[in-house]
């Protein structure tokens, strides 16, 4: 097929990659795949946190926390080992990027990188919290 062809054409370590994630989601062909609504929104977060860290925009932030509530609020997590996880990653992820401004020159945008992304998980996570305070609000009203 096309894709196989074109993860040959690619360095040893990439094809790694490609295949691992291939694997991970199952995903046999790009072919007539449509993507969910939580994969857009979670693509577009990735994209404008890597855009951010390259274009001085004031608005970064909110633009990133509003996308991280929306898509919080269109796909919520129901499994609570998922949202511990996304937590801490919100939290951690920060502290860790700060690490990677001891690269030189490459360091403090991974960091500008890393810590946008966390901004739009920290929305995320807010939406998710949110929502819980509400469902467990109302199932305390119908006890």
């Amino acid at each position: 097929s096309r894709l196989q062809k074109t993860v040959s054409a690619l360095s040893p370590t990439t094809h790694f990659f490609v295949v691992f994630l291939v694997r991970q989601d199952g995903i046999k062909s790009y072919e007539g795949k449509s993507m969910s609504m939580d994969r857009i929104l979670t693509a577009i977060g990735v994209l404008l946190a890597i855009v951010a860290a390259f274009v001085v925009l004031e608005w970064w932030a909110l633009i990133l926390v509003l996308l991280g509530l929306l898509r919080g609020f269109l796909s919520p997590l129901t499994d609570m080992a998922a949202r511990t996880a996304y937590t801490v990653a919100a939290i951690a992820l920060p502290t860790l990027a700060n690490t990677l401004d001891a690269i030189p020159v490459a360091g403090p945008y991974l960091n500008a990188i890393i810590d946008n992304f966390a901004i739009f998980i920290a929305g995320f996570v807010i939406a998710n919290f949110l929502l819980v305070i509400v469902s467990r609000l109302m199932d305390s009203d119908s006890a």
